[in-house]
């Protein structure tokens, strides 16, 4: 399992077994917040604090083995508001290709979200 903690008095990524055994891993070096697997479990990836994605090789055995993290590009630039609604990227299933979720211009901002209550309600009476 792997997730961001800020345990260490910074976010940071960590991992660690399921079941749990006691045993954590720390992941990022310096600070990382939405971690992600590669689908084949060989490669986790995370984003910096300075919006860099950063991928880490990994071995999962009776301990966690893991390489040094690496910037695969930096610079992105995610507005607050994508951070709070949830991961704002996924790798592909090799880990090849990112799909990004991002405002669809440098000012855009999402359209209103409208949540509709008792619906069923109105669909009975017609």
């Amino acid at each position: 399992m792997v997730y961001q903690s800020d345990e260490s008095g910074a976010a940071e990524v960590w991992a660690q077994p399921v079941p749990p055994t006691g045993a954590k891993f720390q992941i990022s070096t310096a600070g990382g917040q939405q971690p992600r697997w590669r689908r084949d479990g060989k490669e986790l990836y995370y984003l910096s604090p300075a919006g860099q994605v950063m991928a880490v090789p990994v071995t999962a055995g009776k301990s966690l083995e893991r390489g040094a993290p690496k910037e695969l590009f930096g610079g992105m630039q995610f507005p607050r508001r994508l951070e709070a609604r949830g991961f704002a990227y996924q790798p592909s299933a090799d880990g090849q290709r990112f799909l990004f979720s991002l405002p669809a211009g440098k000012d855009a901002t999402p359209p209103p979200l409208t949540v509709v209550v008792n619906w069923l309600t109105e669909w009975n009476k017609k």
